[in-house]
């Protein structure tokens, strides 16, 4: 939606049709396993402004998967036989949580993409009991136990790392997750994964088996281990494919199609070319509407360079992380501390500060993003706190 509004605005007034394998209109995600699934909002209050605007004019196609693409000649195939061929392409088809092997069909478990699927988790919460086991501690599995305890459910958490969130922040600033849920209730399983998951010999799981021994009898399962691009139905298209899409640093995958979101493989200028994926909401939007923009300018089109950026809520937590952080960059704590979780730390990589990560201190974070674009040294970073 964010892409087909930027077309509109930046002059284009053709034909615009708009293909999503969801029956559902653009909505906001984040949501989803916070409010939504807490039984705060209803879906009506999900659904994003500007996809019934006039302007916008567009040609829905909801309900229908896009199953086939040719590259050199813009044509899309749909699942009910149509073709569609184009002078543009934009290309949002997002990602697909991963899933254990050997639940596939087993009646609760759960991954959460999209509305219906937090719908059905939710109307599962409400109404089973015992633990639920949520498998993978990063930022979804993480806020989806966050608010089942919110809601009073016993919750397992399971981690194959030492701490939730190592794999993205890196230990330290994992531990204080850790000790964040452990305060909250939360049944927390470090350093083992799932061996294997077992019904109840009438479709639906019974229990969790833990790689350390360990079992935990539940009947309802959340799977939270990360997403893979959607691009299966983009074999043989003639585009590069290797852990998503992967385009120029103007967002270009080929002459007339470009990508965004989830699924674009791009290098990001600001950190030197770095070549990856970013699987944030700001970002989606920011991306579509520059890749829409790249779509019109053609050989003009200039390279989009930026510093993500998103948040996470859980509990009376707010974390919110600009940049690109790993595990083993230099971590400082500059202001508030650790033990009392109301703290900025400063991410630094080769004496470059890459990201500033707030726990209930997003001021620091809005202030620094805009140094990291100017790519200021992590001593010039900590002589502002100084």
């Amino acid at each position: 939606m964010a892409a087909a509004g930027a077309l509109r605005r930046h002059g284009f007034d053709g034909r615009l049709s708009i293909i999503g394998d969801e029956p559902h209109r653009p909505y906001d995600r984040p949501p989803l396993i916070k409010q939504f699934l807490a039984g705060e909002w209803d879906a009506d209050r999900l659904a994003l402004p500007g996809a019934d605007a006039p302007d916008l004019d567009a040609d829905w196609r909801l309900g229908v998967a896009a199953t086939g693409f040719d590259a050199a000649t813009r044509t899309v195939r749909l699942a009910d036989g149509e073709e569609l061929t184009s002078d543009g392409v934009v290309l949002t088809c997002g990602a697909t949580p991963r899933s254990l092997p050997g639940t596939q069909g087993l009646a609760g478990i759960h991954t959460i993409r999209t509305l219906d699927d937090a719908t059905a988790l939710r109307d599962e919460v409400t109404r089973t009991t015992g633990p639920v086991v949520v498998v993978g501690a990063g930022f979804v599995g993480a806020e989806v136990a966050a608010t089942c305890r919110t809601l009073g459910r016993d919750v397992v958490l399971v981690e194959p790392l030492a701490v939730p969130l190592a794999r993205v922040l890196g230990l330290e600033i994992g531990a204080v997750f850790a000790d964040l849920h452990r305060d909250h209730g939360v049944d927390l399983r470090l350093g083992t994964g799932v061996e294997r998951v077992a019904g109840d010999g009438n479709g639906r799981v019974a229990r969790v088996q833990l790689a350390d021994g360990t079992a935990i009898d539940s009947a309802t399962v959340v799977v939270g281990i990360g997403v893979r691009p959607s691009t299966d139905w983009l074999a043989g298209s003639g585009l590069t494919i290797d852990d998503g899409i992967v385009c120029d640093a103007s967002c270009t995958a080929a002459p007339g199609v470009v990508a965004a979101g989830d699924v674009a493989r791009w290098p990001n200028q600001v950190f030197d070319d770095d070549v990856g994926r970013i699987e944030h909401w700001d970002h989606a939007f920011a991306q579509a509407e520059h890749a829409a923009e790249s779509l019109l300018a053609g050989d003009a089109a200039e390279p989009f360079a930026t510093v993500p950026w998103f948040w996470s809520d859980q509990y009376d937590r707010k974390i919110q992380l600009a940049g690109r952080v790993r595990p083993d960059d230099d971590v400082v704590v500059v202001d508030g501390s650790l033990a009392e979780r109301r703290f900025v730390a400063l991410y630094g990589r080769a004496g470059r500060l890459v990201g500033v990560l707030g726990m209930n201190r997003p001021r620091h974070v809005v202030q620094l993003r805009p140094r990291i674009a100017e790519r200021i040294t992590l001593d010039e970073a900590l002589a502002l706190f100084a």
